[in-house]
């Protein structure tokens, strides 16, 4: 492997203040460009990420990832005022590449296929071949402009949350994998020319037929097929999903011939964020062997953070620094790079603490998201639904926590053992009082050791609601923790949990909904003939016809979160 990158959008955070901070991209719209706003936001920008660069090249990363090419090309058809303002951004782009550069980073710049704004969506109409070529000239022009960028990361499978507000608006261009074999042939000669690199990220949320690129392999073959340049990178997660556990490695990874890199999360983003412990390092080492026996594997992509819509700001590498995301970046590094154990790492990396403590404290608390934060017999089973791998995450979402009736009835239908389960989750909560141990021995902060205490336990409690039949009680319990919870970290003092209680009844009889489910839902990648005709086409038809009444049909958090749940069922 040569390539070690770790994302660096961390510096444009400082002074960000949103109740919920969309994590998936730098808020362009929060960047002063003009007058001495300008001078002192890029000044500490400047400053952040001297200390950042500093941090990670000491670690070991060579590169660092930066958003985005849209915010830096300027074009006839842009508005003046724009191209004015991306001419500043220009100007302080360039400083932050020589900084990174001092440190021995070099440079990739993310983008999104396709970003616009409204007259230059208006000019290039509908037309693939005309956007494909707009984007090849952008690409050109970049790589002209900055000719010190080592290359572009492309993402077709995600576009801009609903949140963005912003000068341009990415969207789900690319919708079949035949578009984006044609796209791929367009640019790739402009990358070629210029001697950079491009790299493909697999990801996607399920949208249209090439939807399902990051778990399908005649998808993914037919997207790729007849590409063959030095200048292409393939980018995988490591899993058939988002950024969980209890996911296999992703089979592409031994597939294909072409340039991979596997992409890797440090700030865990479902995972608390780095607000308490949440190591990887077991996870990591076993993908770490197992890829040995992958050919042309090129390099990892770290996110240290990136990711999510949350509360938690925690900015690793700058400032106070997020110690867990910290330690997960520079354990994850060595993993890949010196095919170390989890314990040599730690030791290579923290060399100055108590090796034994330090790694009993990071065991546990796998233990602890594994067998609690997750329940580890549904999060083992492979479902998918439509173009999308069901993620092994249940009751939790970001930084809330539900629990109500309907995730009852649905867990009771997958999960076995209920009472295995219950024991799993209170012996997993009786763990991190042994962590709280390790971490004072090691001056690690234990407040958070406490905060994921208390969160967690909401958990263990949801579990007994989940699977023992005592409902009263349980639900006495459930609200008393709730109010508990809320007033250990009132608004102010903390960035907390947000727990979403409804016991009110789910009125769907179980035959039918076991019957739904097994509708819905399958357990192998293939397509049945259901899915074919129901599921993928007439589901998509279904919903478009009810979508005025969508605000009865969906939770709010399923509409305005992220890119909305609207975009699963296209």
């Amino acid at each position: 492997m040569q390539i070690f990158l770790i994302d660096g959008i961390g510096p444009f955070f400082r002074g960000y203040e949103r109740k919920k901070i969309n994590w998936s991209k730098i808020p362009f719209a929060h960047l002063d460009t003009d007058g001495p706003g300008r001078h002192n936001q890029f000044y500490n920008i400047r400053q952040d990420m001297n200390e950042f660069a500093h941090h990670v090249s000491q670690q070991g990363y060579n590169a660092v990832s930066l958003d985005d090419v849209s915010h830096l090309v300027t074009h006839p058809w842009y508005e003046p005022e724009l191209n004015t303002r991306i001419e500043v951004l220009q100007e302080e782009y360039r400083s932050l590449f020589q900084i990174l550069q001092t440190h021995g980073l070099v440079v990739y710049l993310t983008m999104d296929m396709f970003s616009s704004t409204a007259s230059v969506r208006e000019k290039l109409g509908n037309s693939p071949k005309a956007i494909n070529d707009f984007v090849a000239q952008l690409v050109d022009r970049f790589l002209t402009a900055f000719p010190e960028v080592a290359g572009v990361i492309l993402r077709i499978g995600e576009s801009d949350g609903l949140d963005v507000k912003d000068d341009f608006r990415s969207e789900l261009h690319i919708r079949t994998p035949k578009m984006l074999n044609r796209f791929l042939q367009t640019i790739l000669p402009v990358f070629e020319k210029h001697n950079k690199k491009v790299i493909l990220r697999t990801w996607t949320v399920g949208a249209y037929s090439v939807g399902d690129l990051i778990w399908h392999r005649d998808t993914l073959a037919r997207a790729i097929k007849d590409i063959d340049s030095y200048a292409f990178i393939l980018s995988m997660k490591y899993g058939e999903s988002d950024f969980f556990r209890h996911l296999p490695l992703n089979k592409s990874f031994f597939r294909t011939n072409v340039q991979k890199m596997v992409e890797l999360q440090a700030r865990r983003e479902y995972e608390g964020a780095g607000e308490f412990p949440s190591f990887i390092g077991a996870d990591y080492e076993h993908y770490a062997r197992e890829l040995r026996g992958a050919n042309n594997m090129v390099g990892i992509s770290v996110w240290c953070q990136t990711g999510g819509w949350l509360p938690f700001r925690r900015l690793a590498f700058i400032g106070k620094g997020s110690i867990w995301t910290e330690i997960n970046a520079a354990v994850t590094l060595r993993l890949f790079r010196d095919d170390c154990t989890v314990e040599q790492a730690l030791q290579a990396s923290y060399p100055d603490m108590n090796l034994a403590a330090l790694t009993q404290l990071l065991r546990l608390s796998e233990e602890v998201i594994n067998e609690l934060y997750y329940q580890e017999e549904f999060a083992r089973q492979k479902l998918f639904f439509r173009r999308v791998r069901i993620p092994p995450l249940t009751g939790v979402y970001w930084n809330t926590i539900f629990i109500n009736q309907s995730l009852r009835k649905v867990l009771r239908y997958f999960v076995k053992d209920p009472e295995s389960c219950v024991r799993a989750g209170n012996a997993a909560l009786g763990k991190i009082d042994d962590m709280r141990d390790q971490a004072e021995l090691l001056g690690l902060p234990v407040d958070d050791i406490d905060f994921m205490r208390d969160t967690l336990g909401i958990l263990a409690l949801a579990r007994e609601y989940y699977f023992e039949s005592d409902d009263a009680e349980v639900c006495k319990k459930i609200k008393q923790a709730k109010k508990h919870y809320k007033k250990q970290y009132p608004k102010g003092t903390r960035y907390r949990y947000v727990i979403k209680v409804n016991f009110e009844p789910f009125k769907m009889r179980p035959q039918f909904l076991h019957w739904s489910l097994a509708i819905l839902l399958r357990r192998k990648r293939g397509y049945r003939l259901v899915d074919q005709l129901f599921t993928v086409h007439l589901l998509a038809l279904v919903y478009r016809l009810v979508k005025k009444r969508r605000s009865k049909l969906m939770p709010k958090f399923a509409r305005k979160s992220a890119m909305g749940v609207d975009v699963v069922l296209r």
